[in-house]
């Protein structure tokens, strides 16, 4: 088994446990590139990106260059670093042809689907939304193509019916991992396989938008938008000129006008069935149970959550 020495490429969470899994293996990992730090929260205080923040912790060069095509010099560092392989997962960045060409064994990049299902940038998402019940993470070869090279390897996981964004995310980004250092060690032996022509998709990226119910559309689908929109970036209703997060439902058989109230414990009517509210955030307040939610805005049957805030 050949030791490679590895440029990692990633930016976000998800990036972190494979980052972790490749500085515990056998490989080397020489630099890091992720996005540079941007100011974050109330104070916008200059805050490092998770991966940044690891690799720092860790003692490895750590590189946010802009972009490499007009960067002459982000490009030459990179070269003069000459790594093995570049192993990239949910940077931020394009890489042109000039990066793609530099690591003689390439550059892979680690996707949470099972390509070709789910290129782009929201796979996770997508999946939950489309309710699919099974996922897992590629391991590719990176072309200039979206999401389009060589397959390596794939680890298939199942969707439960239960999954959030958050658990599905934290689950893949483990398995990816995994899947890195499992590829490393075999690169030698594998051999590419062509992504299908048939069974492709696209995971564009999700906008804020996005999160808002409508309560005329089915429960089933209305539960699954919940579930893959948990935490970011949420999904919302009004109440009079209340917005409200609502952030976990369970299906109940009960019908009635969509969006209406039917009893007083937070059981809303949609087109087919009705979903009681579990747990339920208000604008500048903490999430909460929808019990306690309701000792402070009592909101009773016959009453009605919208798509829009009520002004009058």
């Amino acid at each position: 088994m050949s030791v490679f020495n590895i440029v990692f490429m990633g930016t976000p969470d998800f990036a972190v446990p494979a980052l972790n899994a490749l500085m515990a293996s056998n490989h080397a990992v020489k630099a890091v590139y992720c996005q540079p730090p941007k100011p974050k929260g109330r104070g916008y205080k200059i805050q490092l990106t998770p991966v940044h923040q690891v690799a720092e912790q860790a003692g490895i060069p750590v590189f946010t260059p802009k972009n490499f095509r007009q960067d002459s010099q982000a490009l030459e560092e990179l070269k003069q670093i000459n790594p093995d392989v570049i192993v990239v997962v949910a940077y931020g960045l394009i890489l042109p042809r000039a990066v793609l060409e530099i690591p003689p064994h390439g550059c892979i990049n680690i996707h949470a689907s099972l390509l070709p299902r789910w290129r782009g940038a929201a796979p996770i998402h997508r999946a939950l939304l489309t309710g699919d019940t099974m996922t897992g993470v590629t391991t590719m070869l990176m072309d200039e193509g979206l999401d389009t090279g060589d397959i390596l390897l794939e680890a298939p996981v199942p969707i439960h019916p239960t999954d959030t964004l958050k658990n599905l995310h934290d689950r893949l980004s483990h398995l990816g991992g995994e899947l890195i250092v499992q590829t490393l060690d075999q690169l030698e032996m594998i051999k590419p396989k062509k992504q299908p022509e048939t069974g492709v998709t696209y995971a564009h990226k999700i906008k804020k938008e996005e999160g808002l119910i409508d309560w005329s559309q089915p429960a089933a689908l209305i539960e699954r938008q919940i579930r893959a929109l948990n935490p970011w970036p949420g999904t919302y209703t009004y109440y009079k000129n209340h917005l409200l997060k609502i952030q976990a439902v369970e299906r109940v058989d009960a019908t009635g006008i969509p969006g209406e109230i039917l009893d007083d414990s937070f059981l809303v009517a949609c087109q087919d069935a009705a979903l009681r509210v579990l747990q339920v955030q208000r604008s500048g307040s903490k999430p909460m149970k929808s019990k306690d939610f309701l000792n402070g805005i009592p909101i009773k049957a016959g009453e009605f959550l919208s798509s829009c805030p009520d002004t009058n």
